[in-house]
């Protein structure tokens, strides 16, 4: 994305510093003309509005003004020309407190990123689009975020939104791509169709990989297999599948990517037309290859690098399981008379039953804090607005659901299915999809985080989709702030599930972490499985420390049925302690006075 903010005062340059520290943004300017701004350092030019806007307008995705929508609308008013072809244009007051998303949000996805910039800046959005209050769809930018691309004239998507807008049933006719967006709030009131019987049918968009609908979404399901002679020209690939497509009314904005055998790892004109388009090339071994049956073998090809098949296989096992040929393979040979279209290609098309897009797919790992989603981090909340699916164990999911829109979907899991939430976060981003996977306090400290990685390290980097952690705050920090200040000192975490840790392991670190006098902060202390490893912790500890060393034991901490007591280490109350208790356990400098619980730094 091509994004500039340019703010109208001196004020607004701590705003435009965080706006560029986003990925929206790529330069921030103070817009003036007054020599006392001449100087303003820190990498924000200074220029007039209009100069900048005449420089780069054509060439933007999206611009930010801080400042009045009065200066901002008389400033852009001369270079407004349609909704197709104007950037996108969002306008936030000078603290920050109000974003307002004026120009193209649906085209640019601005509706979206307003959404992002607000979590960010914790402000309020101020949205004038009437998608929001009446649960409608916005049918012509929502594939954005599926990882589709769009097809067909401007004026006739406008019809749709301004049909939808009078109330009209909108339509749709879904013949490929995932269909989670469905069970949406916003997607429940889209009418479904079959292709069949759509024919007198006015309000209605598709979901496909075909060209000849007015109003469609293309998702990324289409896999090109190819071979070719060496030194193949760009020109002729390129024109020959332009062809191949249109003579069977498929889009190029439903290609996947490209597939073929591994002896054409540097075929230049495969690699060029790729990295052009964004797509990836899949390749394979001739043993590979040979494996998969396909109505046209070579025996040529045979003899020649020993598999029967390339363009016809490759498609089908680049497409995956689930997979169909779409078209056989047919060759295409340069003219005698061309001078730039050389050698001869061949060609076959196998669509996928799932989209793929990984380079468009993002998975968010979102620490959501202890409970009350007051303690959810702005970084997090900006996250959140970002993707289309959030992924995660119920009882978290409810405690931010009040933050989801309703074009955002919620998939919800049971308690010890981590690694089916994780597959599916990745399954789902490889798609296309932006996806949000949820842990309640840090998902770095005992989280989602860890899982996960290790399973984006067993895909090849070339294919991964981008990943993010986002921090959050735990209940042992929430705990120790209620208490007082026992993490003052140097302190340890140890978790008493022995579920994925041996019992032996365990006891080490807890020996550890008392002879070293560290203050221990115990998670997962018991549970109805695992009654009698609490008991042994503290009976470790009492080895090392004396019975009235203090304890603190904090219970839904964050949560409406919060609890917090201290206790001395040798009277924890173990039948009351659960999987939602916390326990702090002091070192030897630990106090409590007047129910301040402290362990000192050394200041005093």
């Amino acid at each position: 994305m091509k994004g500039i903010a340019i703010g109208f005062s001196d004020t607004s340059k701590e705003i435009l510093k965080r706006l560029k520290k986003t990925e929206f943004i790529n330069e921030i300017y103070i817009g003036s003309s007054s020599q006392k701004n001449k100087n303003i350092k820190e990498a924000i030019e200074v220029s007039k509005p209009k100069q900048i806007l005449k420089e780069k307008w054509n060439k933007l995705d999206l611009i930010i003004f801080v400042g009045s929508v009065g200066a901002t609308i008389r400033i852009i008013n001369s270079f407004l020309s349609s909704k197709d072809k104007d950037p996108g244009v969002i306008v936030i007051d000078k603290k920050g407190f109000k974003i307002i998303p004026l120009i193209g949000s649906h085209q640019s996805n601005v509706q979206n990123i307003a959404f992002q910039i607000c979590n960010l800046l914790g402000g309020e959005i101020i949205e004038t689009n009437n998608s929001v209050d009446e649960n409608f769809l916005n049918i012509d930018s929502f594939g954005n975020q599926w990882g589709w691309k769009r097809s067909g004239d401007v004026k006739d998507w406008s019809k749709l939104v301004i049909d939808q807008a009078n109330y009209k049933k909108i339509f749709c006719s879904q013949l490929s791509g995932n269909d989670l967006w469905k069970n949406s709030e916003a997607g429940t009131n889209i009418n479904q169709l079959s292709n069949e019987n759509d024919k007198n049918v006015e309000s209605i968009f598709h979901i496909s990989i075909f060209s000849y609908h007015k109003n469609t979404w293309h998702p990324p399901t289409l896999w090109i297999g190819l071979g070719c002679e060496r030194n193949t020209s760009k020109e002729l690939i390129e024109n020959s599948l332009q062809n191949f497509l249109a003579n069977n009314n498929l889009s190029p904005l439903s290609i996947a990517g490209f597939a073929s055998v591994d002896l054409k790892r540097d075929e230049k004109a495969i690699l060029e037309i790729s990295k052009k388009n964004n797509w990836p090339v899949k390749f394979f071994t001739s043993k590979e290859l040979s494996k998969i049956n396909t109505p046209n073998p070579s025996n040529i090809v045979l003899d020649e690098i020993g598999t029967p098949s390339v363009a016809e296989a490759a498609c089908i096992l680049a497409a995956g399981d689930g997979s169909k040929l779409l078209h056989e393979k047919k060759i295409f040979k340069s003219l005698k008379s061309s001078s730039i279209a050389s050698g001869a290609v061949t060609m076959a098309i196998a669509q996928s039953k799932k989209q793929y897009s990984p380079s468009k797919g993002e998975i968010h790992i979102v620490g959501s804090g202890p409970g009350d989603i007051s303690y959810l981090t702005n970084d997090a909340r900006k996250a959140l607005s970002k993707c289309s699916i959030w992924i995660g164990y119920k009882m978290y999911l409810d405690l931010i659901k009040s933050l989801k829109r309703n074009d955002q979907v919620l998939i919800e899991s049971k308690l010890t299915e981590e690694r089916e939430r994780c597959e599916r976060a990745i399954e789902l981003a490889e798609e296309g999809i932006k996806v949000a996977i949820i842990s309640s306090g840090d998902s770095g400290l005992y989280g989602m985080a860890g899982l996960l990685l290790e399973l984006i390290q067993r895909i090849n980097k070339k294919y991964r989709p981008s990943f993010e952690v986002h921090p959050g705050i735990s209940s042992m920090q929430l705990a120790a702030s209620l208490g007082g200040a026992p993490l003052m000192n140097d302190f340890c975490s140890i978790s008493l599930s022995d579920k994925l840790t041996s019992w032996e392991s365990i006891e080490k670190k807890i020996a550890g972490a008392l002879l070293g006098d560290f203050v221990i902060a115990i998670f997962n202390p018991k549970s109805l499985e695992r009654n009698w490893q609490l008991k042994r912790t503290i009976e470790l500890c009492l080895g090392y420390r004396p019975g009235n060393t203090p304890v603190l034991v904090g219970r839904q901490v964050g949560r409406k049925d919060q609890s917090l007591n201290f206790f001395n280490l040798d009277s924890i109350p173990l039948k009351n302690i659960d999987m939602l208790s916390i326990i702090i356990i002091g070192n030897s400098k630990t106090t409590l006075v007047d129910e301040i619980f402290l362990t000192p730094r050394g200041y005093l």
